[in-house]
């Protein structure tokens, strides 16, 4: 079985014991690290939403592939620095790391100039996990508010829960979180967790080895 039929199959159970349609949960096929010729057959199978985490990796990529398939939705799951987010908005539909006022500012006139709103997800550090990127737990309202505020289209919560735990816990309260601040979009669960993160909710699963293999 190809890893995506097996992938999206695992996606339509997890999603019908939550009660949901799995058209309810939009698979990214994140590429990051793989060359066009490993996009090119997930392309051919009807794949349209890809996830990259650099904003030059995507630049050096994308440009031909989506001259080819236009209908393709892209959206950048990694880190985003300021000063890349002209680019970051020029180039993808949606962003899932935001995670500071600076960012917000800088994301809020990058699509004021472009006249270009991708979607946008707050990114919440939600094991409060020094090494990672996203917001304080603490810092989720004030931020959301922020990005009402500049106009950015708050699509959800994004989150990485800690490597080597049981996940479900970190999902359960990311969901509860944007249960409380009005937002519906979970962008949680990539590879080894995204059953459970669809059991828990996630709208944006985020899978890039179970698609790809290992990283090149």
């Amino acid at each position: 079985m190809p890893p995506l039929v097996e992938v999206q199959q695992r996606i339509a159970r997890a999603a019908a014991l939550a009660g949901c349609k799995p058209e309810a949960v939009t698979l990214v096929a994140v590429s990051k690290t793989h060359p066009a010729e490993a996009i090119a057959p997930l392309l051919a199978a009807g794949q349209r939403v890809f996830g990259e985490n650099r904003v030059q990796e995507a630049q050096a990529k994308w440009p031909a592939l989506r001259e080819a398939h236009p209908d393709v939705s892209l959206h950048l799951v990694g880190q985003l620095q300021s000063n890349k987010a002209a680019d970051a908005v020029a180039l993808f539909d949606a962003i899932h790391s935001v995670d500071r006022p600076s960012l917000v500012t800088a994301l809020a006139k990058a699509m004021d100039a472009a006249d270009r709103r991708p979607a946008c997800f707050l990114q919440v550090n939600i094991g409060a996990e020094e090494q990672k990127g996203g917001c304080a737990i603490a810092e989720v309202p004030a931020l959301l508010a922020a990005m009402r505020d500049a106009d950015l289209p708050a699509a959800g919560l994004m989150c990485v829960p800690p490597a080597g735990v049981e996940a479900a816990p970190y999902f359960a309260l990311l969901a509860k979180i944007a249960r409380d601040e009005g937002v519906e979009g979970l962008s949680m669960g990539m590879s080894e967790d995204y059953e459970t993160a669809v059991m828990i909710g996630s709208t944006h699963v985020r899978i890039g080895s179970a698609l790809f293999g290992g990283r090149a």
